[in-house]
């Protein structure tokens, strides 16, 4: 099942937030992170959408074992709509572009907005320390705010542990409720992986703490901080966090988790409460609404200019991907970079990804996980909705596909799937 529609989209409504602006300052390395190497296209050189490559890409996943795959492109008002596959395996329902989902890490950067935010407000300061707001939650008072919006804080994955087995963790904990306090409790039972700062090491432990410091500084849940400073400015509509509820509001597509043994059946991992990760990966949304929040996130629409440089500041993670805070950078075959976060919660897999100036945005989703080889080819989609068509000769010299393997998940990092 294929569809295929380009058509005009409708521009953000006037009803975005507006903070004071700070004066911007200038893009320095973080203290233990990389340069700033973004690649940006000269004005209005992007390529057109490679629609025809983007959709041999979504049939390749469905090839690896999704049951749908599909992706959406806002480019500057005019939209691109392509699917493939089912939402629902057992109706056969064919999967939708306005069909809801569980989009897993993308949730880090809603977190590392609301902190930002918070920042400009004056009550939150990146290189302080996080047990000056959270007494005695950490074992070092070195590790700050920053440190643990960039991964660099050294606070061991509690995933790792949790879903070594993707199955029989996933099952042990798809109805449990876990507290805030639970998970970094299980995340100190082991050793850290660095001293803070010296190293990057994606933790989902890391955003478990920046949901404290949401909640410990505005006095309210994660969800309505994410609701009024986010879901309802923007009118994301379409967009939801309902912990510890187990199920999807509305039409969605449902998740289908990879068991670990070769050849066995795919589990429904749809209902679930999502307690594992909360403000490290709980939210629902759409192609659209996740369209709309990055671009906004890029324009400037979400916080001063000057946390957004903050934001931008690059650890270098491998040759072509650098993390800011609660923020990926991916470098393309093209000579762009693109800005956004991958998101794997039980499955899904999740790319959503903006250009340096929000004019152009894609979310794909594959609705499985624990499957490389579909999180390896969903990585082209980026290729193809901000590269266009590859020129002859360099398909030849580097075919699409030749980017680093995404070897480790966004859940159990620390577990190298085949």
């Amino acid at each position: 099942m294929v569809s295929a529609t380009v058509g005009t989209g409708t521009a953000l409504g006037a009803v975005l937030v507006s903070l004071l602006a700070a004066p911007a300052q200038a893009a320095t390395p973080a203290a233990g992170g990389g340069a700033d190497t973004e690649r940006v296209a000269a004005a209005g050189a992007l390529a057109a959408p490679d629609d025809a490559g983007l959709r041999k890409v979504l049939r390749t996943a469905l090839t690896q074992g999704a049951p749908g795959a599909m992706a959406r492109i806002d480019d500057n008002g005019t939209v691109h709509r392509l699917t493939e596959g089912v939402a629902d395996r057992a109706t056969g329902r064919a999967i939708s572009t306005n069909d809801r989902f569980r989009v897993g890490s993308v949730t880090k950067t809603f977190s590392a907005v609301v902190l930002l935010q918070l920042v400009d407000e004056g009550k939150l300061k990146l290189d302080r320390s996080v047990n000056s707001y959270l007494p005695g939650l950490l074992p070092d008072n070195g590790i700050t705010v920053r440190h643990v919006l960039s991964h660099r804080s050294g606070l061991y994955d509690y995933t790792n542990d949790m879903f070594a087995q993707s199955v029989p963790g996933f099952e042990s904990v798809r109805n449990k409720v876990f507290s805030y306090r639970d998970l970094v409790k299980l995340s100190l039972k082991k050793p850290r992986t660095n001293a803070p700062g010296a190293a990057y090491a994606y933790s989902n432990t890391n955003f478990v703490v920046a949901g404290m410091l949401i909640e410990k500084l505005t006095g309210h849940s994660v969800a309505t901080e994410y609701q009024n400073r986010i879901f309802q400015p923007l009118n994301l509509s379409e967009t939801f966090y309902v912990h510890p509820s187990t199920t999807i509001p509305g039409r969605h597509a449902n998740g289908y988790l990879t068991p670990d043994a070769a050849g066995a059946a795919l589990v429904d991992a749809t209902k679930q409460t999502v307690s594992w990760a909360q403000s490290a990966g709980a939210i629902i949304s759409t192609t659209h609404d996740l369209d709309t929040f990055y671009s906004a996130l890029m324009r400037g629409k979400l916080m001063s200019a000057a946390q957004l440089t903050q934001m931008r500041k690059w650890t270098t993670v491998n040759s072509t991907t650098g993390y800011g805070l609660g923020l990926r950078r991916r470098d393309l075959s093209c000579g762009v970079s693109v800005y956004g976060h991958t998101g794997t919660v039980q499955g899904y897999y999740t790319y959503a990804f903006t250009s340096k100036d929000g004019k152009r945005s894609l979310t794909a989703l594959a609705n499985t996980s624990n499957n490389t080889a579909v999180l390896n080819t969903m990585y082209n989609t980026l290729e193809s909705a901000f590269c266009g068509k590859p020129a002859a000769k360099a398909v030849k010299a580097a075919p699409r596909g030749a980017a680093p393997v995404e070897r480790n998940e966004d859940i159990a990092p620390g577990v190298a799937r085949d």
